[in-house]
């Protein structure tokens, strides 16, 4: 039975993912790296990522991208896939490495979340990024460190104890070659998507994060409440919109104008979200002793 759900489900990923392949190449409005993120997700994600994709970024007819995607929780889906992509990344990369180390799984999990980070917030955030703060890869690791930590620390807490339980229940699915563990990554990412949709939903409603952009020329006819001039100077200009709970951000030759939270509340935060991951890790020693 679990070899038949299996192959329905590699068959629908298969499927999902040239989907959206095909739909980034022929219509896509979004900058490459948000296009990137839906692939990724996609392809760790199957046909749930796929439902997201159409639900809250395919771009429904030229002229209605800004229009389709101006939720708050459809941009807190498009912000986390920045999110959960780089993490997942990290994380089968490492996955698919541990099992030859033979390390307990209390070791496995540090190296898992290790990777998952520097995936996450070095290359897929900081690295990818860097055109939206002056080509400053630096600045653009200090800009994104707190909004990424706090995300990247709830889709670790989803992830890592749907890892650890699942791989003690299947031994079969630590193995890389092995069709299983590519299933038990599809899963955690899809728990993981899950857990830090939250957090990101607070923070896009909060102009700590940005979410879904429409990139300037991209979708000409989709003028909204601008005028034709208007839409036309945003284009030569290269400014880039974002939508959140309080209406459209405008932001200058491709720079977000977002809030900052004071550093001792950004502190309180990661270390809430910290304790987050923290309690994760504390349920999955009461079904699977972790060991060090």
């Amino acid at each position: 039975m679990l070899q038949g759900a299996m192959i329905v489900w590699f068959a629908l990923t298969a499927a999902s993912l040239i989907f959206v392949l095909w739909d980034s190449l022929a219509n896509g409005v979004t900058s490459w790296v948000q296009r990137l993120a839906w692939i990724l997700v996609v392809a760790y994600t199957g046909p749930v990522g796929c439902f997201l994709y159409l639900l809250t970024c395919r771009r429904p007819f030229p002229g209605g991208h800004d229009r389709f995607t101006n939720r708050t929780w459809k941009q807190a889906i498009n912000s986390e896939m920045h999110c959960l992509a780089g993490d997942a990344t990290g994380i089968v990369i490492a996955a698919a490495i541990v099992p030859l180390l033979g390390l307990t799984n209390g070791w496995d999990a540090v190296l898992e979340y290790g990777a998952g980070f520097v995936c996450g917030l070095f290359i897929f955030q900081a690295l990818m990024m860097r055109g939206m703060f002056e080509g400053d890869y630096w600045k653009a690791v200090r800009k994104t460190f707190f909004a990424e930590t706090v995300s990247m620390n709830c889709v670790m807490a989803g992830m890592l104890p749907t890892m650890i339980i699942l791989s003690s229940f299947w031994p079969d699915s630590e193995d890389p070659l092995a069709a299983e563990f590519w299933f038990r990554m599809s899963l955690a990412s899809i728990v993981g998507l899950a857990a830090a949709y939250p957090v990101n939903h607070w923070l896009v409603a909060s102009h700590l994060k940005h979410g879904c952009m429409t990139l300037p020329g991209k979708d000409a006819l989709d003028l909204g409440h601008r005028s034709p001039e208007a839409a036309l100077h945003e284009g030569m200009t290269g400014n880039m919109q974002h939508h959140g709970s309080e209406g459209t951000m405008h932001a200058g030759h491709g720079k977000m104008e977002m809030r900052k939270l004071s550093l001792p509340v950004q502190i309180v935060l990661i270390v809430v979200s910290f304790a987050i991951l923290a309690a994760a890790g504390f349920v999955t020693s009461i079904f699977v002793p972790i060991s060090f």
